[in-house]
């Protein structure tokens, strides 16, 4: 049948048709790459407006170019004349093969959207999470950075931090020093209370407001317990509470003032033998 076409026949048939298919599919590629970077540039401002985390909306940008190209792509080669029917078909059903198998990534992926967004820490916080406690470096999509106290880095993923509970020590300006002292019970209560006062008021970290509070915790087996309680700028809670201890047993030592050992009193009675 192609044989018996002339030349002209064969350009008005198949050439022109296909030439003419091929200018609209390459004018739909362009034109929709080019409106396709304007929904980017346009969704990209409003995301920087609302604040989100570089990282998040970087991801969001990249997701949404992705998805763009495709349709675009899938637009022109319908223009062509190709069944794309069975080319989204096909895309869909690798989607879900690829959902299925990086289920886990999905999760993490999730964690990390909910994690940048609502923010219930950020880079330089201290944090106990995904059983980790440790200073936050980064932040990603899949996964977290901590720095633990010792100076290790663990990386956790983002699922095992969302799906648990969150302890950020360094969310408030201001923290409490609960510390726990035992006196014997010869030792006078109204004495130990003003030695452990005078050490709170010499010591210069130590908040004014709220004021410390030093009260009697328990009246044990071999002790008197006492709570102490003073408040510190966070960033000075962990050398304040060791050098409180340490202040405390020496102004104890210079008041003999007794830290008792645990202790059972025993007595024995002795009963006489028959006669």
């Amino acid at each position: 049948m192609l044989e018996n076409l002339t030349d002209l026949d064969w350009i008005n048939t198949y050439a022109l048709p296909w030439g003419i298919n091929l200018l609209f599919a390459l004018g739909i590629f362009v034109l929709g790459r080019w409106v396709a970077r304007g929904i980017v540039a346009v969704v990209r401002k409003l995301l920087t407006r609302a604040r989100l985390d570089d990282i998040l909306v970087s991801f969001i940008i990249s997701i949404l170019q992705g998805v763009l190209l495709v349709v675009v792509i899938i637009a022109a080669l319908d223009r062509l004349g190709v069944d794309t029917t069975s080319l989204v078909a096909l895309i869909g059903a690798a989607g879900l093969a690829i959902g299925l198998a990086l289920q886990d990534s999905l999760k993490n992926f999730a964690a990390g959207v909910m994690l940048i967004v609502f923010r219930p820490f950020k880079a330089g916080d201290f944090v106990e999470a995904g059983g980790i406690t440790g200073v936050v470096e980064k932040i990603s999509i899949f996964s977290s950075i901590f720095r633990t106290v010792d100076n290790r880095e663990v990386i956790v993923p983002n699922g095992a931090i969302y799906s648990g509970v969150i302890t950020n020590y360094s969310a408030r300006a201001t923290r409490r020093i609960d510390l726990l002292f035992s006196i014997s019970y010869d030792d006078d209560i109204r004495k130990v209370k003003a030695v452990i006062e005078q050490v709170l008021q010499d010591e210069p970290r130590l908040l004014a407001d709220p004021p410390p509070f030093v009260g009697v915790a328990e009246l044990a087996d071999s002790s008197v317990n006492l709570h102490v309680r003073p408040w510190v700028a966070t960033a000075d809670y962990f050398a304040t509470m060791c050098d409180l201890k340490e202040k405390v047993k020496i102004a104890f030592d210079e008041n003999g003032i007794t830290i008792p050992y645990p202790q059972v009193d025993m007595y024995q009675h002795v009963i006489p033998a028959p006669r």
